[in-house]
C-alpha cells in the first residue's frame, strides 16, 4: 500500500507544478472568461430565471440537472476541503479558490454548453452527453473520449467517493464512542448499504433524491454560518485582514509552492466546484431546454453555489472564530475535521461538532449519489453500447464496496488519488474546450441575440454555422 501511495503521490505532485494543472486551469478559465465577455457578471441574473423554466414531459429540467451536478460539487469539499486548504495553505488559499471559482464559470458554460449541442438520444427518449461526446463527434478523436470516460470512472466511483467516505468518517473522531480500529469499518458499512440501496434504483431515482436533499443542505448550512458570522462580528476585520494578507505573501508562496496557499487553493477549489473537469457536463447534457447556452449558465451558477456560497460559508465559519488553523496541521496529517468542529464548538459548545457531523452526512451521500451518476454513461461510451443489467449491477456493487473501503483507508492515499484523477481530467478536457470554444462562444451570441430580440431563445445549429450533424438541433 505504501508502494502504491508514493507512486500516485508522485504523478500528483508533477501535475501540480505551476506550469501544469494551476496553469492550464487560471490560464484557460481566464481566456474564456474573456472570450465570453465576462458573462459571469452580465449574464448572472440570466442564470437565475433559466432555472425556473419547465421541460417538456417526462424530460429532465435545468434544475433537475443543476442538482445532480451541483450535488457532486457541494459535497465533503465544501467543510473538509475547505477546512484542509486552510489547515495546510493559511487562509489565503481562500482568496485562491474564489479566483478559482470565478473564472472556472466560464469554463462551466462553455464545456456544459458544448455537451448540450453534441448530446445524443438516449433509449428512455432523453438525452446523454459529455465531454467525451464532443470529443468524439466534434474533435474527431474517439480514443481521446474513451480516455476521458476511463478517467471520470477512476475519478469518481474511486477518487472521490472513497475520499467523501473517509472524510464522513472523520468527523465522528471527536465523539466518545468513537473508536480507530473498529468505528470507520462500521461508518462505512452503514454507507455502503444506503448508497447501495439507492444507486440500485437507477438513475432517475439519483435526479429524485438530490432534487430534494441538496437544496435543504445548503440551506440550512448557510444558516448556521450567518448565525456564527453575526456572534462573531468584531472578528470579521481580522478575519479579512488574515485572508488577504497570507493570500499576497509571495515570498511565502514562491519559497515552497507545493504547499502555498496558492496552490491548496487551485487543489482545493477544484475538488470542490469541478470547473474545466468535465465533469457536470455529463449532466448538463440530460437537461431538456431549448437553447445549449441555457445549460451553459445553470452550470455557471452551480459553481458560484458551491464556491462564492458553500465554500465562503465554511471559511467564514472557522476563520471568524479565534481557533486557531495552523494548531491541525499535525506531523501525521492535518486535522481538518476536527479544526471546523471546535470553530463551531467555541460558539455552540458540543452542538456545533454534532451539527458538522449530521451536515456531513447529508453532503457525503450526496456527493456519492452525484458522483456516481457520471459513471455509468462513461462506461457505455467505453464498450459503445448500452450496459446490460448484469454489468450495471456488478458495477454498482463495485462502488458500493469501494465506499466501504474509502471510509476505512488512510487519509494520505485516498486524497492523494483524488488530487491525481482530477488533476488528469483537466489536461484532458481544458485542452479541448479551448479548442472548442467558438463554437460556445457563436452560440452564446446566438443566445443574446434572440433575448435582445424578446424571444425565447430556440437553438438551430445552422444559425452558428455548425457542419457537424447533431441529434437534437438541426
Amino acid at each position: 500500500m505504501t508502494a502504491i501511495d508514493n507512486f500516485v503521490l508522485a504523478i500528483s505532485n508533477i501535475l501540480y507544478q505551476p506550469f501544469v494543472v494551476p496553469l492550464i486551469l487560471i490560464a484557460g478559465g481566464i481566456y474564456l472568461t474573456f472570450r465570453c465577455k465576462f458573462m459571469q457578471f452580465g449574464m448572472f441574473k440570466e442564470a437565475c430565471k433559466v432555472i425556473t423554466e419547465k421541460p417538456h414531459e417526462g424530460g429532465i429540467s435545468s434544475f433537475g440537472a443543476l442538482m445532480v451536478s451541483t450535488a457532486s460539487r457541494v459535497g465533503t469539499g465544501n467543510i473538509i476541503g475547505v477546512s484542509t486548504a486552510i489547515v495546510c495553505g493559511g487562509p489565503g488559499a481562500i482568496f485562491w479558490m474564489w479566483v478559482t471559482a470565478f473564472f472556472g464559470g466560464a469554463s462551466a458554460f462553455v464545456e456544459s454548453t458544448l455537451a448540450q449541442i453534441y448530446k445524443r438520444k438516449d433509449d428512455d427518449g432523453g438525452s446523454k452527453g459529455g465531454p467525451a461526446f464532443y470529443m468524439r463527434d466534434a474533435l474527431g478523436q474517439k480514443w481521446l473520449g474513451i480516455v476521458f470516460s476511463i478517467l471520470i470512472i477512476f475519478t469518481y466511483m474511486v477518487g472521490y467517493n472513497m475520499l467523501a467516505a473517509y472524510n464522513l468518517q472523520s468527523t465522528f473522531a471527536v465523539f466518545g464512542f468513537y473508536h480507530e480500529g473498529s468505528t470507520p469499518f462500521v461508518i462505512g458499512l452503514i454507507l455502503c448499504v444506503l448508497f447501495g440501496i439507492i444507486v440500485l434504483g437507477g438513475a432517475k431515482r439519483l435526479i429524485h433524491v438530490t432534487e430534494v436533499l441538496v437544496p435543504v443542505m445548503g440551506v440550512m448550512y448557510v444558516i448556521v454560518s450567518l448565525i456564527v458570522l453575526a456572534i462573531n462580528i468584531p472578528n470579521l476585520g481580522h478575519m479579512f485582514g488574515m485572508i488577504f494578507q497570507s493570500a499576497f505573501d509571495f515570498e511565502a508562496i514562491f519559497g515552497g509552492f507545493a504547499g502555498s496557499c496558492i496552490m491548496y487553493g487551485v487543489k482545493r477549489g477544484l475538488y470542490s466546484n469541478e470547473a474545466g473537469m468535465g465533469s457536470a457536463p455529463n449532466a448538463a447534457a440530460r437537461a431538456d431546454v431549448s437553447h445549449p447556452a441555457k445549460q451553459g449558465l445553470v452550470q455557471m451558477l452551480s459553481v458560484f453555489i458551491d464556491t462564492l456560497l458553500i465554500c465562503t460559508a465554511t471559511a467564514f465559519m472557522c476563520l471568524s472564530t479565534k481557533v486557531d488553523p495552523a494548531a491541525y496541521n499535525l506531523e501525521d496529517g492535518p486535522n481538518a475535521a476536527g479544526y471546523v468542529q471546535d470553530s463551531l464548538a467555541s460558539v455552540f459548545g458540543a452542538f456545533g461538532p454534532a451539527f458538522i457531523a449530521i451536515a456531513m452526512c447529508f453532503f457525503a451521500f450526496t456527493t456519492l449519489i452525484g458522483n456516481y451518476s457520471y459513471c455509468e454513461g462513461c462506461y457505455e461510451f467505453i464498450i459503445g453500447r448500452e450496459g446490460s443489467k448484469t454489468e450495471l449491477i456488478i458495477m454498482r456493487v463495485i462502488a458500493s464496496i469501494l465506499v466501504l473501503l474509502g471510509a476505512v483507508a488512510s487519509a494520505g492515499l485516498v486524497w492523494d488519488i483524488a488530487d491525481m484523477m482530477q488533476g488528469l481530467m483537466v489536461i484532458t478536457n481544458v485542452p479541448s474546450i479551448l479548442i472548442l470554444g467558438s463554437i460556445a462562444f457563436k452560440c452564446l451570441d446566438d443566445y443574446k441575440k434572440q433575448k435582445a430580440e424578446g424571444h425565447n431563445p430556440i437553438f438551430k445549429a445552422a444559425d452558428i454555422g455548425l457542419k457537424q450533424k447533431t441529434e437534437f438541433w438541426n
